[in-house]
């Protein structure tokens, strides 16, 4: 018998669109962390980012938040 080993995950960061958070994903996982990325799946079929449509939530491990929140900020810092 397998034990199941659960994973906490924590929200990191909310983006509009899902172009824009896919560039997040892959700085993120580029970096060695792992991403999952949660949004209504009506955003992208109708390309609609108003009232919380087309929100993506960047979720990565709980251990691996601050490191991604702060590669994020360094992101943002670059021009």
């Amino acid at each position: 018998m397998q034990e199941s080993q659960e994973v906490k995950l924590s929200e990191i960061y909310v983006e509009q669109g899902l172009l824009r958070a896919n560039v997040i994903k892959a700085m993120l996982e580029d970096a060695g962390i792992p991403v999952l990325l949660k949004y209504e799946s009506i955003g992208p079929v109708i390309g609609v980012t108003v009232d919380g449509v087309g929100e993506v939530h960047i979720l990565v491990p709980s251990e691996h938040a601050e490191l991604a929140r702060s590669l994020i900020n360094e992101g943002a810092e670059t021009p």
